[in-house]
């Protein structure tokens, strides 16, 4: 009889194999396993980890600390969903959790298995953010529609009262409906946002942020520094490349108004691997973070702010961030803002390579 071959596939392989952080403690909390996925969930060394207290290698966990030492002490797990797990001053994971006491030990200890939800909120998110997007370029679309035909009856009316009328009394008037009608067509032009696709070739995205960072400090007031911080092993993307300068552009001089004339905006890059943007899996994106240390976003706007015309400021059209998000979705990327007091980010994510 023939026999299987033998695996040689350890438990310890198989864990690493694993998308789903997992992490074993003893009877004093101590951690005695952990594999890859819980590494790079938490930002941490499974060689530091491995003998350090569970809430000493993973900050994030400390505010449960009494809970797991309760369901180690009555043998009771528990499961957790939609848990926001924080580090001081770090973006926090979202995760459901599960804690099992190792059954049949006298010093039992707690297997603790975390998945995190990250990706499929930000998933979610997408889509809905892209959905909302649609919606709204269809609804301006049709608006641009019905004001574009009236507004160019008005001005061919006022054009054809100058003839009519060529005194100077008359003049002001129609040059003042033209003028006026000229500029809501811009409106509607500014709206519509950009008439053709991304003429895509290989570019330095360093070049592009470059140029914008030029543009702004020959604008920026003198209290106002923008710094840079870049990775400069990024390799080239495919983009277009005024599209793309008009994208980080209007983002940062949305950060120059913020800051009011006294402050620092910082330009960095950086990779990222195996990435999802929308339901394209990315093996590497470029990440582009624009950051200032203005007053930030109100809570409450955070997810308004793409949506043409609404603005934070008296005198904004609200039509700069909605036309970045247009320019880097037809670039297959997307565009996240964070905001707390003193620090605002936005983050472009553009793919560099894709499966």
């Amino acid at each position: 009889m023939n026999r299987l071959p033998r695996s040689r596939v350890t438990a310890e392989e198989v864990l690493d194999g694993l998308t789903m952080a997992v992490v074993a403690v003893d009877d004093g909390l101590r951690i005695t396993m952990l594999n890859s996925a819980c590494e790079s969930l938490f930002g941490i060394s499974r060689r530091m980890a491995l003998g350090a207290t569970l809430t000493d290698a993973i900050p994030h966990l400390k505010p449960y600390e009494d809970r797991l030492r309760t369901a180690q002490a009555s043998t009771t797990g528990f499961i957790e969903r939609e848990t926001e797990l924080r580090r001081n001053g770090d973006p926090g994971v979202t995760v459901d959790w599960t804690v099992t006491p190792f059954a049949g030990a006298r010093k039992p200890g707690l297997l603790i298995e975390l998945q995190s939800l990250d990706r499929h909120l930000r998933i979610s998110r997408d889509e809905q953010l892209q959905a909302h997007f649609d919606a709204s370029r269809e609804l301006i679309r049709g608006l641009a529609h019905e004001i574009k035909n009236p507004l160019g009856g008005i001005r061919g009316a006022a054009q054809l009262l100058e003839r009519e009328y060529p005194d100077d009394g008359h003049r002001e008037y129609t040059a003042v409906i033209i003028r006026e009608a000229d500029r809501l067509q811009n409106l509607v032009n500014r709206l519509l946002g950009p008439n053709r696709l991304p003429q895509k070739a290989a570019l330095n995205v360093h070049e592009v942020l470059e140029h914008v960072r030029q543009l702004v400090q020959a604008e920026a007031p003198a209290g106002v520094s923008v710094l840079r911080d870049y990775d400069p092993s990024i390799p080239e993307l495919l983009g277009d490349r005024e599209q793309l300068i008009q994208a980080v552009l209007n983002i940062v001089r949305n950060a120059l108004q913020a800051v009011d004339g006294d402050g620092r905006i910082v330009l960095r890059t950086r990779t990222r691997r195996q990435f999802t943007i929308g339901a394209v899996r990315h093996k590497l994106v470029v990440q582009i973070d624009i950051e200032d240390d203005g007053p930030g976003i109100p809570p409450s706007m955070v997810e308004k702010i793409f949506y043409p015309m609404v603005t934070t400021r008296a005198e904004g059209t609200g039509l700069g961030l909605p036309i970045a998000q247009y320019l880097v979705h037809s670039h297959g990327g997307l565009i996240e803002c964070r905001s707390r007091p003193g620090c605002t980010v936005f983050t472009l994510y553009m793919p560099l390579e894709s499966t």
